[in-house]
């Protein structure tokens, strides 16, 4: 065996980007140049066989063909903005193999659908509703492919509206220059939203082979080595339950269904465990591939870490600066407004609902004023002047009540991106510098997020309210760079005391109260009988839970529609929760009784008093 192929092969093992949870499929299929598919398949035929062989080495561009899309159950309603949701997408994917591994140079982007061609090919001016975010995958050869080799590889389904996901897999046969069609089948979901309903879509697409335009396939290669062998060790759920007594484990994921969880994790002592991520077609063969719609978590990564970069870079004064001072045309009432108002959802504006404020209801009106106009409006400068126009003053002042408002976050991400512009120049943008300046010193190395649609081509600001599609391994270090008090090996990427208070919850609000006489300074210190059920500052919530010992524990934690969740412990473990509990049929529910179902089961593992180990 060559070095070559041991490197390879090192490398897989250690990633472990293509660990399945289930067994392999040993039957191929009979025909390498199949029609498309019209049925679902066990999801373990995307993965190599026991007897699986060396693939023939692969290097091109593939299009992918517009095709209709088999759903189940079948769409209510497919056209959305014009846009057809059963439609899979013309596409153009480079891809080269690395040994087992097929890596696609467009791995973690949102690939936009061939416009041009896809009304060409379909002979009509239909327009696929969905953008694809490929991720690594792999190669083999079956004995009973009469010499053709397999190339599967993770498809995630998006959108550049909704930030709900689709994960799926793709599979097609090569032999030499000649494709088969395109199989493929997407049987796991995050929540959606416009959709209206959780579907299960399949199908196949016809194939062609262009010439490459790869020109490097040695740095790509090289690139995509590096990312694999940044990415945090990762093992199966099983090898953390041998690490404790039976019972331990039982009931994590909770108070979340059974069957509206995506997938659950864990950080514990720098390992990811992660479960199955089960599905109505067997366990999704890529777990570590998966990208999420993981809706307002976006609150928690997008301003939090630029105010937080920021911060470290020029100081702590630009938590104070003004929304007003850096977008124009709003209400007066912006010019007060401080951007950790904003980031605490108090700005004191968004007028609808009631004013009562005692007990105050944080949600009331949150999607009065016609949401969904501003939530599907394309150009920033549709979404303002919806914002202007729908939503006014509270006669409260900023920093007192807590109101939930996506546009606060929006307002906010725009006014973040306005200040970077004034200090940087014209062409400094918010979440290309995270990218460059948080995530990939951390090793996270794409990023795919929803913007602003200002023409059909072009796309402008990031959503800083929702549409992240982060991987467990994303959110991973994210959640790790945060809890080391923003410094990644040594290197001090957010500042150091402003994500302690942070994460203490230090002047955090009480959704449920009024701040005017000041927020809460040392939430842990409250005795329980007057501390709130929950807490809120800078986009992250803090449910309160009461310890064994009987002391009051007020846990950090990411959350978005869809019973997504991000959760921070004492002892230094991470939670890692992403579900699908939205547009539920009627009569479902999502929610066992049992809240604290999986705080309990960290702190059997691990007492919350015991020093942080991650």
């Amino acid at each position: 065996m060559t070095t070559y192929r041991l490197a390879v092969l090192a490398l897989c093992s250690s990633c472990a980007f293509f660990v399945a949870s289930t067994g392999h499929a040993d039957t191929p299929a009979t025909a390498p140049l199949a029609t498309p598919v019209s049925t679902l398949v066990d999801n373990s035929t995307f993965l190599p066989s026991s007897r699986a062989q060396a693939a023939e080495p692969f290097v091109g561009s593939v299009r992918i063909a517009q095709s209709q899309m088999q759903a189940e159950p079948a769409l209510k309603s497919a056209l959305i903005d014009g846009r057809d949701a059963g439609l899979f997408p013309a596409l153009t994917l480079d891809l080269f193999s690395d040994g087992e591994a097929l890596v696609p140079v467009q791995r973690g982007t949102m690939v936009r659908e061939r416009i041009a061609a896809s009304a060409a090919a379909a002979g009509r001016s239909a327009v696929s509703y969905w953008r694809v975010i490929p991720q690594f995958g792999r190669v083999w050869r079956e004995p009973g492919d009469g010499g053709w080799s397999r190339a599967a590889l993770p498809l995630i389904l998006v959108n550049d509206t909704e930030n709900h996901a689709h994960q799926g897999v793709a599979m097609f046969r090569y032999r030499g220059k000649r494709l088969s069609t395109l199989q493929f089948q997407f049987t796991q979901q995050t929540a959606p939203y416009l959709l209206h309903q959780h579907n299960i879509f399949w199908g196949g697409s016809a194939l062609e082979l262009a010439a490459t335009m790869l020109k490097d396939i040695d740095t790509e290669r090289r690139a995509a080595r590096r990312e694999l062998a940044e990415r945090i060790p990762a093992k199966p759920w099983i090898e953390l339950e041998r690490q404790f007594s039976p019972g331990t484990l039982d009931g994590f994921g909770g108070p979340l269904l059974p069957r509206w969880q995506v997938i659950n994790a864990l950080v514990y002592r720098g390992t990811l465990y992660y479960q199955n991520s089960n599905t109505p077609r067997g366990p999704y063969p890529y777990p570590l591939e998966m990208r999420f719609g993981v809706r307002s978590v976006m609150k928690s990564i997008a301003a939090p870490l630029a105010m937080l970069r920021l911060g470290e870079v020029y100081g702590p004064y630009v938590f104070d600066l003004r929304i007003g001072d850096y977008v124009a045309g709003l209400d007066p009432k912006f010019s007060r407004i401080r951007f950790i108002d904003a980031a605490n959802m108090a700005t004191g504006f968004g007028g609808t609902g009631s004013f009562r404020t005692n007990p105050n209801n944080p949600f009331d009106g949150y999607l009065d004023a016609d949401y969904d106009a501003w939530y599907t409006a394309g150009p920033t400068k549709e979404k303002l002047a919806l914002i202007s126009r729908n939503l006014k003053p509270y006669p409260w002042d900023p920093g007192t009540v807590m109101r939930y408002r996506d546009q606060d976050y929006f307002l906010l991400g725009l006014a973040l991106d306005a200040f970077l512009k004034s200090v940087r120049g014209p062409t400094a943008d918010l979440w290309e510098m995270l990218a460059s300046e948080v995530f990939k010193p951390i090793g996270i190395h794409h990023a795919p997020a929803v913007r602003t649609r200002e023409t059909a081509e072009r796309d402008g600001m990031v959503w800083a309210n929702a549409g992240y599609y982060p991987s467990l391994d994303d959110l991973a270090k994210i959640a790790l760079l945060l809890q080391n008090g923003g410094a990644h090996e040594g290197h001090q990427i957010l500042h150091r005391a402003l994500t302690r208070e942070l994460l203490t919850a230090k002047a955090a609000l009480d959704p449920a109260g009024d701040a005017s006489r000041g927020t809460i300074q040392n939430p842990d210190a409250l005795p329980l009988e007057v501390a709130p059920k929950e807490l809120y500052r800078s986009g992250y919530w803090f449910p309160r839970h009461v310890d064994r010992s009987g002391k009051n524990r007020y846990l950090p934690s990411m959350q978005g529609s869809g019973e997504n969740r991000v959760t921070f412990y004492p002892n230094g473990i991470i939670t890692l929760q992403m579900g699908k509990a939205a547009e539920l049929p009627t009569g479902e529910k999502a929610l066992a009784e049992d809240i604290d179902a999986t705080h309990r089961v960290i702190e059997r593992m691990l007492p919350f008093e015991s020093t942080p180990q991650n």
